[in-house]
């Protein structure tokens, strides 16, 4: 017999896989259309009888990633306006097991709970309740409109988790032990919710895997950016206004605006987002996000909750080496790139060269770019929260994929596949290659599994030692890894 489970929205038919209760495709929250576009996130309507929870639900309006980024992640898209759901693994619907809440990344443009590498079979198997989450993405979840709610998408988020809150002890979850984890632009959710007063109680631990928390813009930049997404549309910059347009021509015009917005890089016009291009992440509008995370965190905002965050050792190499980009910059290129992140001592630039002496300027500018958007963002968290005696653990991914010639390395979101142990899956392979260490996949697997249920991960705190997992051919902890590059962000970043 499938398992049939009660939720606040009505009862859902789940399947069985290998002795895991799966429901997919479960509505949090209303469906996001018609009179509630661009509105925050309205209750699910109840429905009679029982709900199959069979399939995938629909997928937040998306465009696709660009060539040849499309052939490295896997990016579904599925039709339908119940855009605002999820999806359960659980090992024992009779039990009070720990919770893992997954937010996808993509750039706050791309992603969905329906990507392969998610299924949460594998957590389920090691004692986890596993949820994946949608939540609404560029335009429609954060663009800033005079007469709407400003950072929809982590509204969404917020309303995930109040789902998992009522629900999810019927899945044999425990509500007090949800652990909230996310990559990239996940993760960078992720540390918002740890500033977000909205969330507050919701969960007791959280993951960031390649993000944390400066990745917002003011409020000034984001009504910059729907001005001129306003402008090339035709219409004022609204909720009645954008809510007229048609979801597929929205997400037409937002490409074209990132595009441009990459192409000008003017900080002048375009603020904190001339450098990450991410024209839609959240934004400090004072009320959904009161400030940057970074900042309410070194405030003490999320002090009780555990953190465990970290970055890959090459996060860049998948935005350049697959476009041949690292090969055209020579060295003077390099050393603007660096000036236009904040690096202008041309000591700086020699420092991170002989950091890797072998290295290609293209090489030297992805080290530099890899620090300021990952892991200096990611230490600086975790120094923050060290000063208030929160517990918080780092991890570097270092495995080097064989792909590119060697290339790729631990580039981005390669360390998804080892944290949900599959990397059996063809998915897998387009970041790790034909033979990545099941071994190494068993041991990152572990630690999430253990940090979810009782904390601890298996090595200290980072603390004044600023100690680091890494994660590699070998795994071994050490303090204060690249100390001299460290500093050199003082005051910048």
């Amino acid at each position: 017999m499938e398992p049939v489970v009660d939720t606040t929205g009505g009862r859902v038919r789940g399947t069985t896989v290998g002795g895991t209760a799966v429901f997919k495709g479960i509505p949090y929250a209303a469906a996001p259309f018609g009179e509630l576009r661009f509105a925050a996130p309205g209750p699910v309507p109840r429905w009679d009888g029982v709900r199959p929870a069979t399939e995938f639900g629909p997928t937040a309006p998306k465009a696709p990633y660009a060539p040849p980024i499309d052939q490295l992640l896997h990016e579904p898209s599925i039709p339908g306006e119940d855009v605002l759901g999820l999806n359960v693994w659980s090992p024992d619907l009779s039990g009070s097991l720990p919770v893992i809440v997954w937010i996808h990344g993509g750039a706050f443009v791309h992603g969905s709970s329906a990507v392969a590498l998610y299924d949460g079979a594998n957590f389920a198997r090691d004692g986890v309740v596993f949820v994946g989450i949608n939540y609404r993405l560029g335009a429609e979840g954060f663009a800033l409109l005079d007469d709407a709610p400003a950072n929809r998408g982590l509204l969404d988020q917020v309303a995930a988790l109040a789902w998992v809150r009522d629900n999810i002890a019927a899945f044999g979850g425990d509500p007090d032990r949800v652990t909230i984890a996310g990559e990239s632009a996940g993760a960078m959710s992720v540390v918002s919710l740890l500033a977000m007063p909205a969330a507050r109680g919701l969960f007791r631990r959280a993951i960031a895997q390649s993000g944390a928390g400066h990745s917002v813009m003011s409020a000034g930049t984001a009504r910059t950016v729907a001005g001129a997404l306003s402008a090339m549309l035709g219409v004022a910059p609204t909720r009645a206004a954008f809510a007229g347009i048609e979801p597929k021509v929205l997400v037409d015009a937002q490409e074209r605006l990132t595009a441009r917005i990459r192409s000008e890089r003017d900080p002048a016009t375009w603020g904190e987002i001339a450098t990450d291009s991410m024209a839609f992440e959240p934004c400090v509008d004072g009320t959904v996000l009161p400030g940057r995370p970074i900042d309410l965190v070194g405030k003490g905002a999320g002090s009780d909750v555990d953190v465990l965050i970290g970055h890959n050792d090459d996060e860049m190499t998948l935005f350049f080496v697959p476009l041949g980009v690292d090969g055209l910059l020579d060295e003077a290129a390099a050393r603007g790139l660096a000036a236009a992140y904040g690096l202008t001592d041309p000591e700086a630039f020699d420092a991170y060269r002989r950091a890797r002496p072998d290295a290609r300027p293209g090489d030297t500018a992805m080290h530099i770019v890899r620090d300021w958007m990952y892991r200096i963002p990611v230490l600086r968290v975790a120094e923050a929260r060290t000063v208030h005696d929160a517990e918080t653990h780092v991890y570097r991914f270092d495995w080097k994929s064989p792909l590119f010639d060697g290339r790729l390395g631990a580039t981005h979101a390669l360390d998804i596949g080892f944290v949900f142990d599959n990397l059996h899956l063809p998915q897998a392979a387009a970041l790790a290659g034909s033979a990545p260490p099941q071994e190494l996949a068993t041991r990152m697997h572990r630690a999430w599994v253990d940090f979810a249920t009782t904390g601890p991960p298996g090595w200290p705190p980072y603390g004044d030692e600023r100690t680091e997992m890494l994660f590699g051919d070998t795994c071994a902890t050490v303090d204060d890894h690249e100390a001299d590059l460290r500093t050199l962000w003082d005051g910048i970043r």
